[in-house]
């Protein structure tokens, strides 16, 4: 025997067409709904992938990749903090990457993506401050380069301060990495 399916034993209408819904048809609508809705977030990530590739290639992200200081003036608010670097004493001896990277190779490249995706969003809407300004996270890890490079040197002066900190490098040596800024 056949169960009745709707109301007053006839199958349920499908709404968009009016026609007895079917077992088979109400699979075919789910079915057809999951494809409009891969196909969209297939869309929308190709569009990001898309965008994302174009904006590398414009802003020559390839540069970042590579170690050379120059890379960094890439972005014209750039341009103050190499010419500065150029006049002072680390010059010689490291580059950006030695003291704006982690040491250790997965947090080098974390700190690198990061940077990469912030620096590269608030330049393309030109929502940043100029001149730029070093944030926190970044902070902590100049000053851990400072002491994977000086440690020998600074050990009898990192007891931290009354408030239970440390003290920067920087406080002191504020132009060491850009002289004259």
């Amino acid at each position: 025997m056949i169960r009745p399916h709707g109301r007053h034993g006839s199958p349920p209408r499908d709404p968009g067409s009016g026609h007895a819904q079917t077992p088979e048809s109400a699979g075919w609508s789910r079915r057809r709904a999951i494809g409009a809705l891969s196909g969209a977030v297939a869309v929308m990530l190709g569009a990001l992938f898309g965008l994302g590739a174009f904006t590398f290639g414009y802003g020559e992200g390839w540069a970042y990749l590579s170690n050379d200081p120059a890379a960094c003036t890439n972005c014209h608010v750039m341009q103050e903090h190499f010419d500065s670097w150029v006049k002072s004493s680390h010059q010689a001896s490291a580059s950006c990457n030695d003291c704006h990277l982690g040491h250790d190779p997965v947090g080098k490249w974390i700190t690198k993506a990061d940077n990469g995706l912030l620096h590269s969003l608030a330049f393309t809407t030109g929502d940043f401050r100029d001149p730029i300004r070093i944030k926190p996270r970044n902070r902590r890890v100049t000053q851990s380069a400072c002491l994977h490079c000086h440690a020998d040197f600074v050990h009898a002066v990192l007891s931290p301060e009354p408030d239970g900190e440390t003290l920067l490098c920087v406080r002191c040596h504020a132009s060491v990495g850009h002289a004259l800024r």
